[in-house]
């Protein structure tokens, strides 16, 4: 049987990441990147697609486990009838190779472990050609890559498998490392272990412990905070929205994405997370990746790149590989990166008016692209969309596209003050969001609900409908915002968390089917401390909080009949909704992530006064 997806933990360097089980085995590596082919893609296979498991070789008793606090420092404890063990897992941060060190420390009586190593490149798929030298160190090869594994044991091979066996007694310890190279490479030198966990140890706490106090919750935060880094592409500053590929939203099911891309919409939510929190240098490094990735024609602007900002994104499917759970297919890429979603003109342009009021540094890019925007956007928001659900069907109207171009207009004209003819440019702004406005609130609203709609025409809802709280689009108190969120509630809600939309809105050509998205409960909630139903907010963020693994770490989505996470893992828009929320409900103001909308002559002084 698969292991669950909450039974696993992440370590990573900011270049790549692992997922390992709690029984010890690392089910999914992709190196050097997050989106290079899998070395270990058990996760979406069986072992024989690879994996390197190191565990006792006799029952276990009890299985604890834990980050070093404030790290990425992972710590498995195994107890048996004979003994205790620890098994510490890491990648060190500031290696030119990515490796994975695994050491297990005694820690009582006599434990003894195996390790099992399958090595499988090109997502399961390549056996490499495999040396053993000196019977402690083993070579894989498989075209450009190249794996070293490095220990004090004897390697044995097992057919197409490398199998080691050895015993830890109290204060002794065994070391592994495996490290990637390009195979035309000399084979790297080997690197002291103990120096790079003190390292990677100072790297980790150097970060986190800028993490600033929330209350009762900073623990989570912090842990929140962490993963995010953890999903950033240091060399670019890229966010991914995932360290993993077709993990599915139902089981069994078709709805399987690889989200091992830069999405502008998660990443900028994740951008105005660090800002949140204070950390403007990852703000500062997402913004130049932004710059850098939307350049050129407004036309061309995508919904997602690559981790250096690469444009083509090819989706294609891996029938070798039976899918987790066997969920099918397996994709490799994501064809949504050629899509319309109008709302991500709107997370950009609130992102960087943030920027502004939070004294980041400014970047000349930024002002010719919103020149260069607003004329295409003038026309493009008028038109449909795929959404920000992504819908792989016909276009339709969203209300919330319409509302997040709407943003983008409204931001631009606040912050258009210091760019050349810059108050013409803020009132043609101004105008055009006026007309979005009203459009949206006579087409986007059905009287007959009480509630605006997913898309126009439709009676549909749509959790996505709760931003037009949160980025002020309409005030709180407004009684159509009322009737909207009183008919998710009634409509959306399952075992007290959100579905993304109506289970009868169908979007696609896919089954229908899935678990309750967590983002939107996280928005839910903020809308609850905008309504000042703080109570309320409460419950919901400790009901979201409770379905956090052992480690806390959070999928995508969560299934509360099966009571299990589904979806790719761990997921940035999560753990964005852990920090946003936790802010609000610590500070009791207006949510983190976007502002109560103030009039705009308040607008133009604050943004005017702090640029």
């Amino acid at each position: 049987m698969a292991t669950r997806i909450e039974d696993y933990a992440l370590i990573g360097n900011c270049r790549t990441a692992a997922l390992v089980s709690k029984e010890g085995s690392i089910d999914w590596l992709c190196f050097p990147r997050f989106d290079a082919g899998a070395c270990f893609a058990a996760l979406l296979g069986t072992p024989e697609n690879g994996r390197w498991q190191i565990a006792p070789a006799a029952p276990v008793r009890n299985i604890t486990r834990a980050y070093r606090d404030g790290t990425l420092i992972l710590e498995t404890t195994f107890t048996t009838d004979d003994g205790v063990a620890t098994l510490i897992d890491f990648m060190p941060s500031t290696f030119t190779h990515s490796s994975v060190v695994r050491m297990v420390v005694g820690l009582k009586g006599v434990v003894r472990f195996d390790m099992d190593l399958l090595i499988r490149f090109d997502y399961g798929r390549s056996v490499p050609w495999v040396e053993t030298h000196h019977t402690q160190t083993l070579t894989a090869v498989a075209g450009p890559e190249l794996l070293v594994l490095r220990c004090a044991t004897p390697l044995e091979g097992h057919g197409e498998k490398t199998t080691s066996s050895f015993t830890v007694t109290e204060g002794e310890h065994q070391l592994f490392t495996l490290s990637h190279q390009p195979s035309h490479e000399r084979v790297a030198d080997p690197f002291d272990a103990a120096a790079a966990l003190a390292e990677t140890e100072y790297f980790w706490h150097e970060f986190s412990s800028r993490c600033p106090d929330v209350g009762r919750w900073s623990g989570l935060v912090k842990r929140s905070l962490l993963t995010l880094k953890a999903l950033t592409y240091l060399p670019t500053g890229g966010i991914v929205a995932a360290v993993t590929t077709s993990l599915p939203e139902k089981l069994g099911g078709q709805r399987n994405w690889d989200y091992r891309y830069c999405w502008l919409r998660d990443a900028t939510m994740t951008l105005l997370a660090f800002m949140s929190l204070g950390y403007f240098e990852e703000a500062r490094s997402w913004r130049d990746w932004l710059s850098r990735s939307v350049a050129g024609n407004a036309d061309q602007m995508q919904i997602m790149y690559g981790l250096g900002g690469e444009r083509r994104l090819p989706e294609y499917e891996l029938p070798w590989l039976p899918g987790y759970e066997n969920s099918q297919p397996v994709r490799i890429g994501n064809a949504a990166a050629k899509q319309t979603q109008l709302d991500v003109y709107g997370e950009v342009a609130d992102a960087m008016a943030q920027a502004i009021e939070g004294h980041l540094p400014p970047h000349p890019r930024i002002e010719a692209i919103a020149e260069v925007i607003v004329p295409f956007l003038e026309k493009a928001w008028r038109e449909p969309d795929e959404g920000i659900w992504e819908i792989r069907a016909a276009k339709q109207h969203f209300t919330h596209s319409k509302v997040m171009a709407w943003v983008a207009f409204d931001r631009i004209s606040i912050v258009a003050g210091s760019m050349k003819n810059g108050r013409e440019f803020s009132d043609n702004c101004r105008r055009i969001a006026d007309e979005i406005h009203a459009e949206v609130c006579a087409q986007g609203f059905n009287a007959e609900l009480g509630s605006f709609v997913q898309h126009y025409g439709s009676t549909c809802l749509d959790a996505s409908l709760l931003q037009i709280a949160l980025t002020g689009f309409l005030p709180p108190e407004d009684p159509r915002v009322l009737g909207t969120v009183a008919a998710i509630e009634k409509r959306l809600m399952r075992d007290g968390l959100l579905l993304r939309y109506d289970s009868e809105a169908r979007l696609d050509g896919l089954p229908p089917g899935e678990g309750t998205f967590l983002v939107c409960s996280f928005w839910l909630a903020d809308v609850y401390v905008l309504l000042g139903r703080d109570d309320d907010a409460r419950a919901l963020f400790e009901r979201l909080a409770s379905l956090c693994n052992d480690v806390g770490l959070l999928a995508e989505q969560y299934d509360p009949h099966e009571r299990r996470m589904l979806g790719n893992f761990p997921q940035a828009f999560s753990h964005v909704g852990i920090i946003n929320t936790a802010l609000n409900l610590y500070r009791t103001k207006a949510p983190a992530q976007k502002r109560a909308h103030p009039e705009p002559a308040a607008q133009a002084s604050l943004f005017n006064n702090n640029s």
